[in-house]
């Protein structure tokens, strides 16, 4: 009997065999292997995707440095930001001052990085404000839909449509000049995208199973909204809010520049740009190249950022 299995054994064909067998001993591996690996998370997914992309990881990196630097960097100088010494004025960038004198004295790497904690102030605060009030307004819009979203929607088209200069010279004739005009300014318009963008989304979620789903157990709206559509609508919100914090930055640093912002003797680079400006044609060039560098290079990170976390939060290029 044994050797009648071996004979037939041997005259197996071998188109019959399985493919698996013929398959080297390394591939078999590599599959065992796939089928063992753990399956990522949205979130680990997208963080996976964000460090592949060269140019978001080099924005993230300068915006961590940004930070970083805005905090301890006055104090990397024995100079304050507003101490004046005449003997020093307009000297370029050497040892004892690394980016130079303004004409009063005053260091520019002291003042420079004061007018980042300004501008990335302004420019977070104003995000924060759009995401709350934007959140909000665009997920009742689109939950509710029907008159209360024809209603709304007619609101933000009306706000989108008022000169935002205007709003902020108004603004400034009745509360005066200061940082809180400027994101009181930023905020009465800036969350309209937000709100947009996060109504688009409801409106798309709000006809899939789960949402009915907890409509049949007798959810609230707001719970509706806060448990179910919200978390699904997080990649866009967090891509708007990174191009939202430059938005207000570029604004500040603009308003400043004109003279309706934040006043001399507060740092603002958009202060120190319009400080420096009389003095471009006596050679003085470190004044304006800092804070006009600063203001685009923050710019750019953010927008590269934002460009990164779009293509890395997309729910149709996960592996």
């Amino acid at each position: 009997m044994d050797q009648q299995v071996k004979h037939q054994n041997n005259q197996l064909n071998p188109k019959e065999i399985p493919v698996e067998w013929l398959q080297p001993l390394e591939q078999k591996e590599l599959n065992q292997e796939e089928v063992v690996r753990p399956s990522l998370s949205y979130w680990q997914d997208a963080w996976q995707r964000l460090k592949k992309n060269k140019m978001a990881m080099g924005g993230l990196f300068f915006l961590v440095l940004l930070g970083i630097m805005a905090i301890f960097g006055p104090y990397m100088t024995p100079y304050t930001v507003n101490g004046q010494n005449l003997a020093v004025q307009n000297q370029a960038p050497s040892v004892n001052h690394w980016f130079g004198t303004d004409d009063l004295g005053r260091d520019v790497f002291t003042r420079t990085w004061y007018g980042a904690r300004i501008s990335l102030f302004v420019g977070l605060v104003a995000a924060f404000i759009d995401f709350f009030i934007g959140v909000i307004y665009g997920g009742i819009s689109g939950y509710k839909g029907g008159r209360t979203d024809n209603i709304m929607m007619r609101i933000v088209e009306i706000l989108y449509g008022l000169p935002y200069l205007l709003i902020v010279i108004l603004l400034l004739v009745v509360l005066g000049p200061s940082l809180f005009t400027i994101i009181l300014a930023l905020s009465l318009t800036g969350w309209v995208g937000m709100a947009r963008i996060v109504r688009g989304q409801v409106l798309q979620l709000k006809t899939l199973e789960f949402v009915h789903a907890s409509k049949s157990f007798g959810a609230k709206t707001s719970r509706i909204i806060r448990k179910n559509l919200l978390p699904n609508t997080m990649g866009p919100i967090i891509v708007q809010m990174t191009l939202t914090v430059p938005t207000a930055i570029f604004a500040e640093a603009f308003l400043s520049f004109l003279g309706l912002g934040i006043s001399s003797p507060f740092a603002s680079w958009g202060v120190m740009a319009n400080d420096s400006l009389t003095t471009i044609i006596s050679g003085h060039w470190w004044r304006l190249f800092f804070p006009a560098f600063f203001i685009s290079a923050t710019m750019f990170a953010f927008n590269v950022l934002g460009d990164g976390l779009q293509d890395a939060l997309d729910p149709k290029l996960r592996r």
